[in-house]
């Protein structure tokens, strides 16, 4: 069958991405494209990451004419799991665009996952359901062969105006007998420039799926809360072919969590070093599992730059009511087992969770002061359909259901303070840190000397900004209690 594929994230939707400059292709629907093709389709790919609107999509179609119209976002990256509003208006509007031409159009995506009555009554004929690769390849033999196509597991459509879904297909558990992704589909120039302003290029690879923790904000409705790795080997292969196809200097191992499998980081350092291969990664990880000796210095050996952890708060309170299962002070002894081999640590922050009070936001804001991580992102908590978190707050919420990007950062429920409070909150944190991190920088520029770069002097900026944002927030907290 002739089959388009793509996916809904549109740089130029989401400001902050785009401004941000560290752009990854989309690896899931590289690796659907390859699984397509491994079965004989005609599989075209077209990228939407760097358009402006889907104008120059909808040409693309109405001159490939293309049978089938596949939108596979990339579950591996977690702003797609955000479930945007500007990403579903423009899945929408592709499955309209498709629908005009009579192309059978289908969708595997988080949002379509929890919205089936919204994607399927907005032109889609079909969303798949979990891991769906062998999914779309069933649902394409079916539709090639005109066959009934109600028994699939993993599919919902629309029957006589009602929603019809089947239940999920157990996960896979050997990732080893998945092709690598169809690299050779994409135009890499795109990326590679715009990571110019880094100064290295970053490309993204999975080595897992799914994540067995259970914190109870996190949605997983793509591959759920199991957990399956790949060979070492595997990962080295396609390591050692992206390498000689894209040359990139980095890569940033988009897994849930990275390495968990007993042995797997001693097993990955050593065939790697084995391979004479060499770059710079970051992983997401967990402070609980930061504490061996063996594992840091496996992680630092392989060329591990950065480890993100979801350190969340400062407060035992506010981790235990997210069921976050680590505690405060194996934050700090991973931290300092990070630094100590010269890994750079980082730290995801949320604020806003319910029962969080200033006590509470305070030990956070000492958390980062005293362990001074490299990086960090912040959030507002954000309730997703399918956890806990959600059902807790659901019914406080109103039309508002979703961010329309990544940047909106709205409170939708009712917390301790004002939806206001915590988007002053969200600034007052990044330009503080940056402020310090400024400072700290001219400090060893001063007692190394060197003419300073403009980032040296970044303070001049964010000390000013960091306290106006202060003045605010003193300001909004003796509102207290916030409304929607």
């Amino acid at each position: 069958m002739k089959i388009l594929i793509t996916h809904s994230y549109f740089l130029h939707f989401d400001p902050k991405q785009l401004a941000g400059s560290k752009p990854y292709p989309p690896l899931a629907t590289l690796l659907a494209a390859a699984c397509m093709r491994n079965e004989g389709h005609e599989v075209h790919f077209y990228d939407v990451s760097f358009d402006q609107n889907t104008g120059s999509f909808q040409s693309h179609v109405l001159s490939l004419k293309p049978e089938i119209l596949v939108v596979y976002d990339d579950g591996f990256n977690y702003l797609t799991k955000m479930c945007l509003t500007n990403m579903r208006e423009a899945a929408l509007q592709m499955a309209a665009i498709a629908a005009s031409q009579g192309i059978t159009s289908i969708i595997s995506s988080s949002d379509s996952t929890d919205q089936l009555e919204l994607y399927l009554s907005g032109h889609f004929d079909y969303v798949l359901l979990g891991e769906s690769e062998d999914t779309l390849l069933e649902l394409l033999s079916a539709l090639q062969k005109q066959d009934n196509t109600t028994a699939i597991l993993g599919l919902a459509t629309k029957q006589n105006g009602q929603v019809i879904a089947t239940a999920k297909r157990p996960v896979r558990q050997n990732l080893d007998e998945l092709p690598m992704a169809a690299w050779d589909l994409l135009s890499i120039q795109p990326y590679k420039d715009a990571w110019k302003k880094q100064g290295y290029f970053s490309l993204n690879m999975a080595t897992t799926r799914g994540c067995p923790y259970k914190c109870n904000w996190c949605a997983k409705p793509i591959y759920g809360n199991r957990y399956n790795s790949r060979s070492p080997k595997h990962v080295l292969d396609e390591l050692i072919w992206m390498h000689r196809l894209f040359a990139f200097d980095h890569i940033w191992f988009c897994d849930d969590i990275f390495g968990l499998k007993p042995n797997w980081v001693q097993e990955f350092h050593q065939v790697l070093s084995a391979s004479g291969i060499r770059f710079r990664y970051k992983i997401q990880s967990r402070a609980d599992l930061l504490t061996k000796e063996d594992t840091l210095f496996a992680l630092a050996q392989s060329g591990a730059d950065e480890i993100w952890i979801g350190a969340e708060s400062g407060s035992q309170k506010v981790l235990d009511a997210m069921d976050k299962g680590i505690t405060v002070a194996q934050i700090h002894e991973a931290t300092l087992g990070m630094r100590k081999h010269d890994i750079k640590p980082c730290f995801f922050l949320q604020v806003g969770y319910p029962g969080e009070e200033w006590e509470d936001i305070q030990a956070t804001l000492r958390m980062v002061e005293e362990l001074q991580p490299h990086d960090i992102g912040v959030s507002v908590s954000y309730p997703l359909p399918g956890t806990v978190f959600y059902d807790r707050v659901k019914s406080q919420l109103k039309e508002k259901t979703h961010w329309k990007d990544s940047d909106e950062l709205l409170l939708m429920y009712q917390s301790t303070f004002s939806p206001s409070f915590y988007k002053t909150l969200h600034r007052f944190i990044h330009k503080s840190f940056r402020a310090k991190q400024s400072l700290e920088r001219m400090r060893k520029k001063i007692l190394t000397p060197a003419f300073p770069k403009m980032k040296d002097l970044s303070f001049i900026y964010f000390k000013p900004a960091a306290w106006m944002e202060q003045k605010k927030l003193n300001k909004l907290r003796k509102h207290g209690t916030g409304t929607l």
